[in-house]
């Protein structure tokens, strides 16, 4: 844990102009690397990574961002990657999150620049495009989640487990593959698996209705299981109300659908992020403050890092060691496996994709990374 927060409580220090690793110093390099991710409204976690490399690295560090309304402006996200790689110096671009029309403008690039090597996290898009396209495709293993959270929950105390979803999200493939998961890897540890079917915030109710849901409902189930009931929810707009029912109550809380320290868990507590943009270090010692206050300590967590920020963070180190020729593939997975390790600790694992219909991606990896419990 010390060796994690002193990576990233580098990567946090904006002031710094020294790059690490010895490479060149900021603006002295022959070659940029391109980051893109969205505004501080899609994606703050990966756009902060990118600000605190650029104040790191100074102009070898180029950034962009994709725009808010990505599904309908997918031309404007082409153009911005077109634009990035009409700068000769550019000769790696890394893409988080690679939106709707990654693909087609990576692709676009290619036609005219070959030589740039892309990589692309919390791809959206089908697998086999993507991968066709960049060189490294990264997302969370949501599959492998179905087991890890499970053993999470056991760890903390877990003798009840209930899923919060809705038919909406139930439909898609990776959420049912995860609650499959979730339900043998119960059975085989003796924790009650229990559905709970929460409004779709995208129906009548919206978001607003399907909170209420949250905080009216959660009582009833801690009521009826117990206090060592764990409570996972597929929905990004229900972890504020879940994390605060949980926290007042004592139940047990072991990840988020979007696992990261920023997700829900600031607006659950009210902490404020001002002055503190980035600083991972900071957010985990105030949520564990804040759980502590509760009495729920080491009955809540979330992964050690967040992930957006791993895949830029390792995406760009991988790309500097490929540029200067250190890492001779476009795609090696021993060699990102390295850096995601270097980030986020030894614990965290690369997997390959796989579907029915492509098999194995050989350059498509899902992460795992560690638990840490408030």
């Amino acid at each position: 844990m010390k060796r994690i927060v002193t990576l990233l409580l580098a990567l946090a220090m904006v002031f710094s102009l020294a790059a690490c690793g010895g490479a060149a110093e900021s603006g002295s390099s022959d070659y940029k690397i391109g980051i893109i991710t969205g505004t501080v409204s899609q994606g703050e976690e990966e756009y902060q990574a990118a600000q605190n490399l650029k104040a790191k690295y100074g102009d070898m560090v180029v950034t962009a961002t994709y725009p808010d309304n990505f599904s309908t402006e997918t031309e404007q996200t082409i153009a911005t990657v077109t634009n990035m790689a009409a700068d000769p110096d550019v000769k790696a671009i890394v893409f988080v999150q690679a939106v709707p029309g990654a693909a087609a403008a990576i692709n676009k690039v290619k036609e005219t620049r070959d030589d740039i090597l892309f990589i692309a996290g919390v791809c959206a898009e089908d697998p086999a495009v993507i991968a066709a396209a960049a060189d490294v495709c990264l997302l969370v293993d949501e599959i492998a989640m179905g087991t890890t959270i499970i053993d999470q929950a056991a760890k903390q105390g877990a003798k009840t487990f209930v899923h919060v979803s809705f038919e909406r999200h139930l439909g898609y493939a990776t959420i049912s593959a995860r609650r499959d998961g979730f339900i043998a890897r119960c059975a085989e540890l003796g924790i009650e698996f229990v559905d709970a079917t929460a409004p779709d915030p995208t129906g009548d109710a919206g978001v607003t209705g399907a909170q209420a849901w949250v905080t009216e409902n959660i009582k009833v189930y801690v009521d009826k299981y117990g206090k060592d009931t764990a409570f996972f929810s597929t929905n990004c707009s229900l972890q504020v109300p879940l994390i605060q029912q949980c926290a007042e109550l004592g139940a047990i809380y072991p990840q988020q659908c979007c696992p990261s320290p920023y997700h829900g868990y600031p607006s659950a507590f009210n902490i404020s992020t001002e002055g503190h943009e980035g600083d991972v270090p900071y957010m985990l010692e105030q949520i564990t403050a804040k759980v502590a206050e509760y009495g729920n300590s080491g009955r809540m967590s979330t992964w050690e890092v967040p992930v957006n920020m791993v895949m830029i963070e390792a995406g760009f180190n991988y790309a500097e060691k490929w540029i200067k020729g250190e890492i001779t593939e476009r795609c090696d997975k021993a060699a990102f496996l390295a850096e995601v390790q270097a980030i986020a600790g030894e614990a965290a694992a690369l997997s390959n994709y796989s579907d029915e219909a492509s098999g194995e991606i050989a350059n498509f990896f899902m992460i795992l990374c560690p638990f840490f419990d408030f």
